[in-house]
């Protein structure tokens, strides 16, 4: 389960579906420098996200087969 705590590349890395989730938010967060060091959290709110509701579609995207 992913947590909010966790890095954007560290998200993206382990669980590379997760990349359609936040191509379809508007968050390109796939090649910019901050995603190794950013949290999920601070980048909801970087891109005007709630970052519980991201967490979720994230959360079902990597426990749907």
């Amino acid at each position: 389960m992913l947590t909010k705590e966790m890095t954007v590349g560290q998200v993206l890395r382990q669980y590379p579906q997760t990349v359609q989730v936040f191509l379809e938010l508007g968050m390109h967060c796939l090649g910019c420098p901050s995603s190794t060091m950013e949290s999920i959290e601070g980048a909801a709110l970087t891109h005007g996200k709630n970052p519980d509701d991201l967490i979720e579609k994230l959360n079902k995207a990597i426990t749907e087969v």
